[in-house]
């Protein structure tokens, strides 16, 4: 499997289902990753970005305590896989000499990686070109609908067409 390191892009809401997505973009490239995240997720992720602190410690302030009481350090994150359309992640740790690798999800192994300045990974397979501008239509354009200000100048070329006669047709 061929790596490539990414970095947060940023985070979005999905305004139709209102879903949050965070954006893993390649560090030295234009693809991206785009990730589902729960809002506790992307809270804590927002907030580590943002570099504030939190009143109380989270979930990924936890286990990065706990791998630092432990003489450990997050070494990275790997986004490794896309099965059934769950992405799954392993938080890398190492030890004096010892490696090990945990299964997490993306989410928390996002926030965790945040939290240790530790780099985030992405199979390469994983990555797609950034969206790109609406191709121009070939052939004529399709119609679009009337701006303000074309309405505004249809009624008046109307207007002007009309026979002054025409005005005493109408009464108030």
């Amino acid at each position: 499997m061929s790596l490539v390191e990414v970095r947060v892009n940023g985070l979005v809401v999905e305004q139709k289902a209102q879903q949050n997505i965070v954006i893993l973009r390649e560090t030295d490239g234009v693809r991206i990753l785009p990730i589902w995240i729960g809002p506790g997720e992307a809270h804590a992720i927002r907030r580590l970005l943002a570099d504030e602190p939190f009143p109380r410690p989270l979930t990924h302030d936890l286990l990065h305590a706990v791998v630092e009481g432990l003489k450990g350090r997050v070494a990275r994150v790997v986004i490794a896989e896309l099965k059934d359309n769950t992405f799954y992640a392993n938080i890398v740790i190492e030890r004096g000499d010892e490696r090990m690798s945990i299964d997490a999800r993306p989410s928390d192994s996002i926030a965790v990686a945040l939290k240790a300045h530790a780099p985030i990974f992405v199979n390469e397979t994983l990555l797609m070109p950034p969206p790109s501008e609406p191709a121009e239509p070939e052939g004529p354009e399709p119609p679009q609908a009337p701006t303000a200000e074309d309405k505004a100048e249809q009624l008046r070329r109307f207007l002007e067409k009309l026979d002054p006669e025409d005005f005493g047709k109408f009464q108030m």
